[in-house]
């Protein structure tokens, strides 16, 4: 079941990011760098206002366009950071074009309400989940913009255009090796912790379909971050092994949350 936002306040600043991304996606070279970094700016600060708005809200709601939302917003973070040391990374058109669509996805799909936590841990568990979504979907980014500069040398196109390709590269693994940290402590909590953290008694690990393709996702990543460090993976095989843990992870909770409460009409 599809289900309204309950926040007009919420409904209205998500409203205002969308517009101010899709503003800074197609109008930021008429509006010069100054003023499309302020309108993108305005967009990510309403943006998080927003995501604050929907899990304060009573009830608190969450699913799997919330969750979208927060990696689109977390990857924006990390644009904004490195676009001011690394001015020629172009990827603001793609990033304010995803920023819109998930800031609108989540009021259209907020979610369903959230029970009272078993443990006081278990939103420190979410938070490592929901960062290591962000940091591979930066290193997917990265990894379409090293794409494209293979492509472009392939061309004989400007070498000194957009960033050099080895930067994107150490950048793309970099954020992939943070992002294994993280989804590695958040697999390792709900082994150790998952009877605290979801108050079932009597089990470590629910075998549930978020589970298994999680446990895919790290064996994927795995597979790419031995490869890279013993065989020299690069290129192409690199990126098709991040492209496939990446739509492994969606699937471990953004997927499945999908099916719940979109196909299936349920919370659970």
């Amino acid at each position: 079941m599809i289900l309204a936002s309950a926040s007009p306040a919420g409904l209205l600043l998500a409203l205002g990011a969308a517009l101010a991304y899709a503003l800074t996606a197609v109008a930021a070279p008429r509006l010069g760098a100054g003023p499309a970094r302020l309108v993108l700016l305005s967009a990510w600060l309403m943006h998080a206002v927003t995501l604050g708005l929907g899990l304060a809200g009573t009830p608190a709601r969450f699913g799997f366009a919330p969750a979208l939302s927060i990696t689109a917003w977390l990857v924006l973070t990390v644009y904004a950071v490195e676009s001011h040391v690394l001015p020629e990374l172009k990827a603001r058109w793609a990033l304010s074009a995803l920023g819109a669509a998930a800031v609108l996805l989540a009021q259209v799909f907020p979610g369903t309400a959230l029970q009272p936590v078993a443990s006081s841990w278990l939103p420190l568990h979410w938070a490592l989940g929901i960062a290591s979504y962000g940091l591979f979907a930066a290193a997917v980014i990265h990894a379409g913009l090293m794409t494209r500069a293979e492509k472009q040398i392939r061309l004989a196109a400007d070498p000194h255009s957009g960033v050099p390709l080895l930067t994107l590269e150490r950048l793309t693994f970099r954020f992939v090796g943070a992002g294994f940290v993280l989804l590695t402590a958040t697999l390792l909590a709900g082994w150790f912790f998952g009877e605290h953290l979801y108050g079932a008694a009597g089990t470590r690990w629910k075998w549930d379909h978020k589970t298994v393709f999680s446990v895919l996702s790290w064996l994927t990543f795995a597979t790419l971050l031995i490869g890279r460090a013993r065989f020299g993976w690069r290129g192409r095989r690199a990126v098709r092994f991040l492209y496939a843990g990446t739509v492994l992870l969606l699937l471990a909770y953004a997927g499945s949350r999908f099916v719940l409460e979109v196909i299936l009409g349920r919370s659970t």
